[in-house]
């Protein structure tokens, strides 16, 4: 008979279990497995109705990446684990949906959540892996990360309006954007950014060397397939926003944006900021 009972799972029991039990499972997704464990190693487990599960004779029928991410992670954790599950069962597992991001902040009643969770997961990977590409393993952001990650980031509520705003006219991604406007924003609270996104958005009176004129040109330019583009822009884009807005904020002008396969990330420049608009043409 299936029966359901909550156990402390150390990481010598997972060991074991995936061992001797695992014998008829999908195979393991690294990405899974290091994803989880770093959400243990956070203090990030929550017991949950999702826990393992074997069959009748005993059998590891699901859990095989919890049970891996609690070995690698070295943590024990107090989990679910169901016994006598039915064979046929097997065939229905897995099959639903899987909550997302997105999802987990409109539960929290945050609107706009697709492009909010994006450019959450943008905006963490800027600030810890500024250097890093933003894909693997150690580019996932578990759904606690975002809502801890907007809860110390408010300002990423306005900054997706404004990323909407420029995303539509010159086709930069709204992660960019988002992530853009803000970090500048927090860094630079004193500047004005009214010019910076006006220039962007409708790039009226912008004359040949602006750095917003070749924002929005380069932009506009890739979106029409006149460059290479990469399956994921974000990152690229964010670093062309950066260094456009640095050359407008310092006065200098920009008639060319290029990036070197391992060009770093740009800071904020703290230079300039009394007129940026006045660039010396």
């Amino acid at each position: 008979m299936m029966h359901t009972e909550i156990c402390t799972v150390t990481p010598e029991m997972a060991e074991k279990w995936l061992a001797e039990k695992n014998t008829n499972n999908r195979p393991l997704s690294s990405q899974t497995v290091t994803s989880l464990a770093r959400a243990i190693e956070r203090g990030e487990w929550q017991l949950t109705h999702q826990g393992i599960a074997f069959d009748e004779d005993g059998l590891l029928v699901d859990g095989q990446h919890r049970l891996a991410a609690i070995k690698k992670a070295g943590v024990p954790v107090r989990i679910s684990v169901t016994h006598g599950v039915p064979r046929s069962a097997f065939a229905v597992m897995d099959t639903g949906r899987k909550r997302t991001g997105r999802d987990a902040l409109s539960l929290a009643g945050e609107s706009n959540g697709t492009h909010l969770a994006a450019a959450l997961r943008g905006l963490h990977l800027y600030l810890t892996q500024p250097d890093s590409g933003w894909s693997g393993g150690t580019s996932q952001v578990t759904h606690l990360q975002l809502l801890s990650l907007l809860e110390e980031h408010p300002g990423m509520r306005t900054a997706i309006t404004q990323g909407l705003q420029i995303s539509r006219a010159i086709k930069i991604t709204v992660t960019a954007a988002s992530i853009g406007w803000y970090v500048t924003r927090r860094e630079r609270p004193e500047v004005d950014q009214t010019p910076w996104r006006e220039g962007l958005i409708t790039g009226a009176g912008l004359q040949v060397g602006d750095p917003r004129l070749t924002l929005r040109n380069t932009m506009l330019d890739l979106a029409a397939g006149k460059r290479h583009r990469k399956s994921d822009d974000s990152r690229e884009h964010l670093l062309y926003y950066l260094k456009a807005w640095n050359a407008w904020v310092e006065g200098r002008q920009m008639k060319l944006l290029r990036r070197s396969p391992k060009e770093a990330m740009p800071k904020v420049s703290k230079k300039g900021g009394n007129e940026p608009n006045a660039l010396h043409l």
